[in-house]
């Protein structure tokens, strides 16, 4: 077998098992831990003792999610802080016995979830399916530092207002966007939620933590838009946005359309530079004074499907 075989087989595998893991997300973790509430408890209880700031770094999650999850977990007598002897500044973190009990639960939720999802193998399916997971987890342990958890999965509820903080406070402290970008983005998202047909909106996740989205909604039966793409500067170089791009492209040829476009504007070059990759050309400019101070230059770039095959 030729290595571009072996690559195209592994993200062959990798496509389908993203969609595996979000199907496991959605059903197993749900309000009122999430799941990267439920990994914070989960972590707290391995490692008893252990700082805000241990936890976050293992989790990698952000430092204000971290602090919001942690005051909340205060606030509800799920976790107790002590402070540190050797340092006042430090407060090291335990369940209460509340918290050992929703811990208990989340782990009894999770176990019967599984179950649920694996009931139609038979034991024999069962031991190779373990077998092969331990093989995949051990081959890329060896000699390997572990990188970050990304999860590229279809949006649940919840996270359609998380993607329009991501874009509200990114493009706010980047570009100083004000609050008409923001509402501007609201609304699009609100439309969308009423009527999501011919669309997807998909979420990007590191270690649990939401980093970015991208979408595909329907303009008319032959010709979708590509619609709030945002990625955190933080993981950028991860090859997140890739990921992203490559999945609103291949449900663009699964639901047959034909043409895709997406607006944009001049400043963002990070995002030019990949609709350039994938062969998006510029076809029409305008002026957007609304958003900002000065006036800001919108462009349209439009794809033709039917030279995409290859990329994906």
């Amino acid at each position: 077998m030729e290595a571009g075989q072996f690559v195209e087989k592994i993200r062959k595998f990798n496509r389908y098992y993203a969609s595996v893991l979000g199907k496991i997300d959605q059903e197993i973790y749900h309000h009122p831990f999430p799941l990267t509430e439920a990994r914070v408890i989960t972590e707290i209880n391995y490692r008893n003792g252990c700082t805000a700031t241990e936890a976050r770094e293992k989790l990698g999650i952000d430092r204000g999610y971290m602090s919001r999850i942690v005051q909340r977990f205060e606030n509800e007598k799920i976790i107790m802080k002590k402070q540190s002897a050797e340092d006042k500044r430090q407060y090291s973190l335990y369940l209460t016995e509340y918290g050992k009990e929703i811990y208990t639960n989340l782990v009894e939720d999770a176990n019967r979830g599984v179950e649920k999802m694996n009931r139609h193998l038979s034991k024999d399916e069962l031991a190779k399916l373990v077998t092969s997971m331990e093989t995949i987890e051990s081959i890329y342990s060896e000699d390997h530092v572990s990188g970050p958890d990304v999860l590229i999965r279809t949006f649940q509820p919840g996270d359609v207002g998380y993607v329009a903080h991501l874009h509200g406070k990114l493009y706010d402290r980047t570009y100083q966007f004000g609050r008409m970008f923001e509402y501007y983005v609201m609304k699009g998202l609100t439309e969308f939620m009423i009527n999501t047909g011919g669309g997807e909106l998909w979420v990007a996740e590191v270690n649990g933590e939401i980093v970015g989205s991208i979408a595909i909604t329907k303009s008319t039966d032959s010709v979708a838009q590509l619609r709030w793409f945002v990625l955190n500067e933080k993981v950028q170089g991860m090859g997140i946005g890739k990921r992203l791009m490559e999945k609103a492209i291949h449900f663009c040829k699964e639901k047959n359309y034909q043409h895709v476009f997406l607006w944009t504007v001049s400043t963002l070059k990070a995002a030019r530079h990949l609709y350039q990759k994938y062969h998006f050309t510029l076809t029409e400019e305008k002026a957007n004074d609304e958003w900002t101070g000065t006036t800001l230059i919108e462009e349209r770039w439009d794809l033709d499907l039917s030279g995409v095959q290859s990329m994906i």
